[in-house]
């Protein structure tokens, strides 16, 4: 092997293994040989890279795609149930999107139908998570068992929400590091969807790709700046409270679930791109080269909110970003982000329609996403720079013990 192929192969296994991916790639080697191998001259073929050959789990006590890395590419997408269909429809779909997850997940064909298009690749860390919207339960006849956490979210006074690309009885969300996996599983779950439902909105993001950097690094948003660096990590005291229903809740077929908020922000870059450096950083609160905060320090440096410069201002200022969304600014308001870019194209006035499809994770979005949101919609600097176009709220149950398909303990409990 050439030492610049060994560089490579170090750097890949570097960003799975420092992103905490290291149970991620049980039976990866499984999965990966399958789908990749079909054709093949008997010997299973070249190995895959890293990339490729990564698996994540389809049954667990969580659902796949909320603790996993940020992926390279994504597709959120919402169906609404056809008009007649009910609860023994809706069981039917998620019997189906589930065993089909699970197929594709594993690096597997999805079945007789199967088009091809992933034929060479692995799993690449194919995540496919499922969650319900509040108008499910209506449609459903489950009206009983819909938590109350999932009531609408309130009105922020700088939506601008279209309502076509807003709510939807089921979500789905699909995080792959190959576009083209990513893709076969969007359009394997809209085929198996049938006719008991039919596709409400769709939303296609990205992300960085595992091993474009010369070390694992907080990814980067369409404004260039370091975005996430304040997320909450598996090991910090009380994180799975923050973010997953506990066991004895007000919905038990919740318990391992989370709440996902989904937004669609649009950046309005070509105004952010005219601001100076110096400005851009203030309006953040954080250097735009390190993403560290403006008060000293390397990126994971906590801000030191109170101190002043040589003028007597406060360094951070008071509408900065970074105070503002901070925990402690608001009454430790804590929520999992994963969002993925997107840009879908140049409008007519010759701007980007680009930004951010913003989810994030909380076992309670009144205690997670809202306040936070609240506090942001009354003073963040960053507000005239960004547009929020559509919302959703979806119950996203636990993940399936094994014989279940997502949701079985709603839909047959």
């Amino acid at each position: 092997m050439s030492k610049n192929l060994e560089i490579s192969r170090r750097r890949l296994l570097g960003t799975v293994g420092a992103a905490g991916a290291t149970s991620l790639v049980a039976g990866a080697a499984a999965g990966a040989a399958g789908y990749a191998a079909a054709g093949g001259d008997g010997d299973g073929g070249p190995a895959l890279a890293t990339v490729g050959s990564t698996r994540v789990p389809f049954r667990g006590a969580h659902q796949a795609g909320i603790l996993q890395p940020l992926q390279a590419r994504g597709h959120l997408v919402a169906f609404d149930l056809a008009p007649g269909a009910g609860r023994k429809e809706a069981a039917a779909l998620m019997r189906r999107w589930s065993a089909a997850a699970e197929r594709l997940m594993a690096g597997e064909p999805a079945g007789s139908a199967d088009g091809g298009v992933a034929r060479d690749a692995g799993p690449s860390a194919l995540t496919v998570t499922f969650g319900f919207g509040a108008t499910f339960f209506d449609r459903t006849g489950l009206v009983a068992r819909r938590p109350r956490r999932l009531e609408p979210l309130p009105a922020f006074s700088s939506d601008q929400l279209d309502p076509k690309r807003s709510d939807g009885d089921l979500w789905v969300q699909i995080g792959a590091d190959d576009a083209l996996v990513a893709f076969h599983a969007l359009r394997t779950i809209q085929k198996e969807a049938g006719s008991a439902a039919s596709v409400r909105w769709q939303m296609n993001g990205f992300n960085r790709s595992p091993g474009a950097t010369a070390q694992p690094m907080t990814a980067r948003n369409l404004m260039g700046q370091v975005d996430g660096t304040g997320n909450p990590k598996p090991d910090d005291a009380g994180f799975d409270g923050h973010i997953f229903v506990a066991p004895g809740g007000e919905q038990p077929w919740m318990t391992g679930g989370s709440y996902a908020v989904v937004r669609r922000i649009r950046m309005l870059l070509d105004d952010w791109d005219r601001l100076s450096l110096q400005r851009q950083e203030a309006v953040i609160g954080r250097r735009k080269s390190d993403g560290a905060p403006l008060t000293g320090g390397t990126e994971t440096t906590e801000p030191d909110l109170d101190k002043v410069g040589p003028d007597g201002k406060l360094v951070i200022a008071a509408d900065a970003h970074a105070r503002i969304s901070a925990p402690e600014q608001n009454g430790g308001a804590t929520m999992l982000r994963r969002p993925f870019s997107f840009h879908d194209g140049i409008g007519p006035d010759g701007t980007p329609d680009a930004g951010l499809l913003f989810v994030c994770w909380q076992a309670d979005p009144l205690k997670g996403f809202v306040p936070v949101q609240r506090k942001l919609d009354r003073g963040d600097a960053l507000s005239r720079f960004i547009r929020h176009e559509s919302s959703g709220l979806f119950a996203v149950p636990g993940g399936p013990a094994e014989g279940e398909y997502v949701g079985q303990r709603l839909l047959e409990g």
